[in-house]
């Protein structure tokens, strides 16, 4: 065979061999550690093993434990105390032997001498909100925590148990063997504090103008830690940032209020005719099948009589809810309530929404429809909604979810005017923390060590939700260009994503916006929807009501979707780098019928001169001081390239050489590799859009060249021109040089128009 090499292959072979060449004559340097951003994730994760497959899914000798509760609880309204009685069941499925359990007392950190108190830096802040200012410095340190008054075994036998902060381990007489269970109780009582002064994602609102209170209650119960393959006990203490890391089980809770009270909880209402008046009851039964728009169950008006006679007699609700992690309630005899049914798969779904009248006509309008929305959208891009209800309560200030029921803010102006910013404000909170059923009250993530792993994957949903509901709804969080001012900041004040919520500077940033940011970039930019959507949703099925780790996440998306990812992770979650892709260079190059002396001395260097080398094109750049005008103008200034069309017309026929030869040079000033992507606009008016994929940096982690061949002049070339990666600088984005105004400059050029 007549084998005549290509200049780009006789270009390649020179280069490599004038590196070795370099190499061999250079001294001997200090060696280095493979820190290339495309080096798998070995180091980071976990060996794989029986428990968690390598796949990302859970092994064959996968275990969780069951916990099932049965409760009696009474609010005490008058003296704002809450009294519980427990009987816990424990269900060993692990294959250890446990000699203790640990329990959380999460209501501890309300201690007066609470260590969370004082867990931050303090000063003196130059503003607070009112009611904060006054209760810090007027009623001193709530008085809270749980008073345990026993804890006892089955037959009533004291059980020892030691309390240390909000962790309280009991000793079992003679330990739990595997496959066995073991039954004990608690009885409790607390202080209930007003959320609205002393914060917390618990406790009530207190309405001076009517003289009642509106009660959102959870973390009220001793609740088993979780025992599991990851962290053996997850007995980290409860500091208020990071939240819970739960069993599921079962519940049958009973809870005592006023008579006139209305109230919603995780699980279903077992005994509804035994709490509602014939009216509630007949519109109850209404709501259960009617999909069109929410019925009202309790109104404004019936509330606002309530609110006036208090009862003095007292009412228990009976819920049950099977597997779910955690329970929760809500109760006042200022709910008006409404609910509606919405057809999610095969099974009907009951959306409800409880709020006071000062949450009216913005929660009437548009609560309950979020919720029933919410749940469809969610349930289509991971699974079917399993639970039979999504509850909607109104709580000032607050933004907080548990199984089934979730607390929600987004008050109007006492006249019941609101702004946009309300209305939008509240709207994204309901979406939020009823998604939350999703993750990760099912797919039920360690949030007290992974914040970002159920906050960060549902603010990616939230704002997929959003979109669906609204394609110009104003997200706050998901857009990459949202994430920009967050990621350009102080590194002082960064933290990688994969931190515990404790310890990072910015927690909404770090645990929310940058990982929905980063889900939604790598949705529409790196894997395309179709990919991702297919990986997101095998995720979420192989763990619903499931214990999954931030490793099983990462690799599910690769196993389902064949992409490499680990180049991403690593850039996103486990470092505060960031995305700053830019144009260093444009040359044009033109076809040359002599050698260059940048080409001799490459030949020199070789021992060769140019006339020993096969038939070769040249190319030349415009900037060279051998240029001339001739070569811009000549169509074809090579006799050997000319000679070879000629030798091969056959194959050739009806083609013909690009006009236009450039050599792009593409920067990368930022740490995270991300795929180039370049719009070239032409003399003629037009557009094209390439991507070059992210692999183009795996050799240069500095700057990459790549040839551009067209028919068409280029006249101005975009790095990333939809703004899709989250680029922080764009300054260097285009060429010709863009000025791009400081924001006082555009701030001034306001002011004077």
């Amino acid at each position: 065979m007549n084998y005549k090499p290509s200049f780009l292959v006789f270009a390649f072979i020179f280069s490599g061999a004038l590196f070795a060449q370099e190499n061999t004559q250079a001294k001997t340097q200090a060696g280095h550690k493979n820190n290339n951003n495309f080096k798998q994730l070995y180091e980071e994760f976990a060996t794989p093993n029986n428990f968690r497959t390598a796949s990302g899914a859970p092994g064959s000798e996968y275990y969780q434990q069951q916990v099932d509760y049965i409760m009696d609880i009474e609010l005490d309204d008058a003296n704002k105390k809450l009294y519980g009685y427990e009987t816990i069941t424990y269900t060993n499925n692990s294959p250890d032997n446990l000699s203790y359990f640990w329990v959380q007392l999460d209501q501890n950190i309300r201690q007066k001498d609470a260590p969370a108190l004082e867990k931050n830096g303090s000063g003196v802040s130059p503003l607070k909100q009112v009611e904060s200012f006054v209760s810090d410095n007027m009623n001193g340190p709530f008085d809270g925590g749980f008073n345990i008054e026993f804890v006892k075994d089955v037959n009533g036998k004291p059980l020892p148990h030691m309390i240390n902060q909000t962790m309280m381990r009991v000793e079992l007489p003679s330990g739990l063997k595997s496959g066995e269970q073991f039954i004990f109780s608690i009885k409790w009582w607390y202080n209930i504090n007003n959320h609205v002064t002393n914060g917390g994602r618990s406790g009530f609102e207190y309405f001076s103008e009517d003289d009642n209170r509106a009660y959102v209650i959870a973390q009220f119960f001793p609740r088993l830690a979780v025992y599991n393959d990851v962290e053996g006990w997850q007995n980290y203490q409860f500091w208020g940032n990071g939240e819970f890391a739960l069993n599921f089980g079962n519940y049958e809770v009973n809870i005592t209020v006023p008579e006139d009270h209305i109230m919603e909880a995780t699980g279903e209402l077992q005994n509804p005719k035994d709490v509602l008046s014939r009216k509630e009851m007949q519109r109850y039964k209404k709501a259960q099948n009617t999909f069109d728009k929410p019925v009202i169950i309790v109104t404004q008006e019936e509330v606002e009589a309530k609110e006036k006679i208090k009862a003095t007699k007292k009412s228990t609700w009976k819920f049950k809810a099977e597997n779910v992690r955690d329970f929760g309630f809500a109760t006042s005899r200022k709910f008006i309530w409404d609910m509606m049914a919405v057809k999610v798969g095969s099974k009907n779904v009951i959306a409800a929404s409880l709020y006071p009248k000062e949450g009216n006509p913005l929660w009437e309008e548009f609560s309950t429809v979020v919720v029933a929305h919410t749940l469809e959208v969610y349930s289509k891009f991971t699974f079917d909604y399993p639970y039979p209800k999504a509850v909607s309560v109104h709580a000032k200030s607050q933004g907080m979810e548990y199984p089934m029921i979730c607390w929600n803010y987004g008050r109007p102006n006492k006249d019941g005017t609101y702004s946009d910013r309300v209305k939008y404000g509240m709207i994204s909170v309901i979406i939020h923390e009823v998604g939350h059923n999703y993750f990760p009250m099912i797919v039920n993530s360690d949030e007290r060590q992974w914040g970002w792993m159920d906050e960060g994957l549902d603010t990616f949903m939230q704002y997929l939700t959003e979109q669906e509901l609204d394609p110009e709804y104003p997200s706050r969080r998901g857009d990459p260009s949202k994430i920009v001012r967050y990621m350009s900041g102080n590194q002082d004040f960064i933290s990688p994503i994969m931190s515990n919520p404790e310890n990072v500077f910015q927690l909404g940033p770090n645990a929310y916006g940058k990982p929905a940011t980063a889900l939604n970039i790598l949705r529409e930019t790196i894997m395309g929807k179709e990919l991702f959507d297919y990986a997101f949703k095998t995720y979420s099925q192989r763990w619903m009501f499931k214990h999954p780790s931030p490793e099983d996440f990462f690799r599910t998306m690769e196993d389902a979707s064949a992409v490499d990812l680990d180049w991403f992770w690593r850039g996103w979650f486990y470092s505060t780098d960031v995305v700053d892709i830019g144009l260093k260079s444009v040359k044009r190059f033109h076809i040359s019928p002599n050698a260059t002396e940048e080409v001799k001395e490459l030949v020199k260097g070789y021992g060769m001169t140019v006339d020993e080398l096969p038939p070769m094109v040249f190319m030349i750049s415009e900037d060279s001081e051998e240029f001339t005008e001739d070569l811009k103008t000549s169509e074809m200034n090579s006799e050997v390239l000319r000679n070879y069309l000629d030798e091969n017309s056959v194959e050739y026929a009806g083609k013909t050489l690009p006009k236009f030869f450039y050599e792009i040079e593409f920067e990368k000033p930022g740490g995270i590799v991300m795929p180039i992507i370049v719009e070239y606009a032409y003399a003629d008016g037009s557009k094209e859009t390439i991507t070059y994929p992210v692999q183009v940096w795996r050799k240069n982690d500095q700057s990459v060249k790549k040839m551009v061949t067209s028919d068409k002049e280029i006249i101005g070339i975009t790095v990333d021109p939809e703004a899709e990666t989250a680029d922080v600088d764009l300054s260097n984005n285009a060429w010709p040089r863009e000025e791009v105004k400081s924001d006082f400059d555009q701030f001034k050029e306001a002011v004077k128009g």
